[in-house]
């Protein structure tokens, strides 16, 4: 198969009446899903150039057949959380020079602000299939075609946007269900926003096994008794959610009333797991295959896997295991040199599933994604990640720390510079530095300026999501500084330190 529009076809014929995705207060069949996904397709056939169409939409299943009807298109579709600051909005929008707009009733106004070209979803369902343009459209697409573009934090101030192929989500999705042992019978729950990396299991999963995705709302999550018993009304089997959303529950006295049911496979990525959160989900569910994954959207949500089958201990940390099938991955010295077994290098990602590069961005892209100097006979196209790794003994890859501050938090990889870059941007603030705790999962902003702390955090959640928002803010008359003018990182980290102990 050479795109995902065929793994939905083959759900028409096979599973046309059984139910794909649902949510609190919809539900849709796959044969509803191909055919208001064809509707749209015939419509954005219309849009000219081979830009992405972007989608302003919110987390329900019109988005999803919203998406599958870009693809028919044949374009790639470009998600954007309307929830956004709007100036973060205008620079994926600057960066991404969408074809079109797509949105939903509650967005419309906001996709006309921003482009003269717009459709609205539900408009777009009264149109008739041409059946002829969609197969002419696609005797044109190729399996490594663009599918999507996602937008993640960069360091520049800008978000980047990671473009996949059909490709890369398919060989994903293929080795994740060969290792969580996906079928038709399984029930997904769906944690992550549609415009982020993790919900691609989600909605793809469903069109290669015939199985169903239910998105919970996200409200739950702060009440550990409605989401269990929302996940039990809707037979959920199967989750892969960020440690975050793990953790959140068990912090606020999960399985003290509700227990799960029908949930037997946990994935689990985005942040070093808690022994003390794991070791609570394995005495509730001790039949449960639970999975740690890690990966960075550059190689398609994740790369690697590590299947726990072990009660764990008290602050043992996890392995992030072995690459998954049709991947390669390696550890390299700073000199691209590859590392002795047992020592600590950069991991490093080969195979099918790299991302094609960052969107308008080539001098980026070259920087990141590069030629592996240690294969002789081809050019074999590798992802520099930034993270620290080693290989053990037993074969399984140990995750050692980020190389620059780039951070993992809440499921996000965030830019320390990005927030840096925003803050820089607020009148009044004269200097400022981004510092992370990630055993509590804190971002810090040290600033100096004239600008009072309530202003600036105020000023902040214009420009950044609201993840990237620092949680603990302190100002000081001048940042720190070392003999030769830089800052000095080490007394700004005791500083961290004595504000957490407080």
């Amino acid at each position: 198969m050479k795109n995902v529009l065929e793994w939905l076809e083959e759900r028409k014929i096979n599973d046309e009446s059984k139910v794909a995705y649902r949510g609190p207060n919809e539900k849709i069949t796959f044969g509803q899903v191909i055919r208001n996904s064809r509707k749209i397709g015939t419509v954005l056939s219309n849009v000219k150039g081979t830009a992405p169409i972007a989608i302003i939409s919110g987390r329900n299943v019109a988005t999803i057949y919203a998406y599958l009807g870009i693809v028919y298109s044949g374009h790639a579709y470009a998600p954007i959380d309307g929830s956004l600051p709007r100036h973060r909005i205008d620079l994926i929008i600057e960066t991404l020079q969408p074809a079109a707009i797509v949105a939903d009733a509650d967005h419309i106004e906001l996709a006309r602000e921003l482009s003269e070209q717009c459709y609205q979803i539900d408009d777009m369902l009264t149109h008739n299939v041409d059946n002829a343009v969609l197969e002419t459209i696609r005797k044109r697409m190729v399996m490594t075609d663009p599918l999507y573009v996602i937008f993640t934090s960069g360091s520049t101030g800008k978000p980047k946007g990671v473009i996949t192929s059909h490709q890369s989500l398919m060989c994903y999705i293929d080795s994740y269900i060969d290792v969580m042992e996906i079928n038709q019978d399984d029930i997904l729950g769906n944690q992550s926003p549609l415009d982020y990396i993790a919900a691609i299991r989600d909605i793809y999963i469903p069109l290669k096994t015939g199985c169903e995705t239910v998105i919970i709302p996200k409200e739950f999550f702060m009440q550990p008794d409605r989401l269990f018993d929302y996940m039990n009304e809707n037979g959920v089997t199967s989750i892969g959610w960020s440690v975050s959303a793990l953790s959140i529950p068990v912090t606020l006295g999960a399985f003290q009333d509700v227990e799960l049911r029908y949930l037997k496979k946990i994935c689990f990525s985005g942040s070093v797991m808690p022994a003390s959160v794991l070791s609570v989900w394995q005495k509730h569910l001790p039949d449960a295959k639970f999975v740690n994954q890690y990966g960075p959207t550059e190689a398609t949500a994740s790369c690697t896997y590590y299947v726990v089958e072990h009660t764990v201990e008290q602050n043992e940390q996890l392995p992030i295991g072995m690459p998954y099938n049709n991947y390669r991955v390696f550890l390299l010295n700073a000199d691209l040199s590859e590392t002795s077994m047992g020592e600590i290098g950069e991991i490093c990602i080969s195979g099918p599933i790299l991302a094609l590069g960052y969107y308008n961005d080539w001098e980026r892209t070259e920087k990141s994604f590069v030629i592996n100097p240690n294969c002789k006979g081809y050019p074999e196209r590798m992802y520099r990640t930034g993270d620290y790794g080693r290989i053990r003994e037993d074969g399984l890859l140990e995750f050692h720390g980020r190389m620059n501050r780039q951070i993992k938090h809440m499921g996000h990889r965030v830019e320390l510079d990005e927030i840096e870059c925003a803050a820089n941007q607020v009148n009044g603030v004269n200097e400022c530095v981004a510092l992370y705790d990630k055993e509590r999962e804190t971002i810090y902003l040290f600033y100096s300026g004239d600008i009072v702390k309530r202003a600036l955090t105020i000023e902040l959640r214009q420009l950044l999501p609201g993840f990237m928002v620092p949680r603990k803010i302190k100002q000081l008359p001048s940042l720190p500084k070392l003999a030769n003018g830089k800052i000095d990182m080490t007394t700004l980290k005791e500083e961290m330190l004595s504000l957490i102990h407080i």
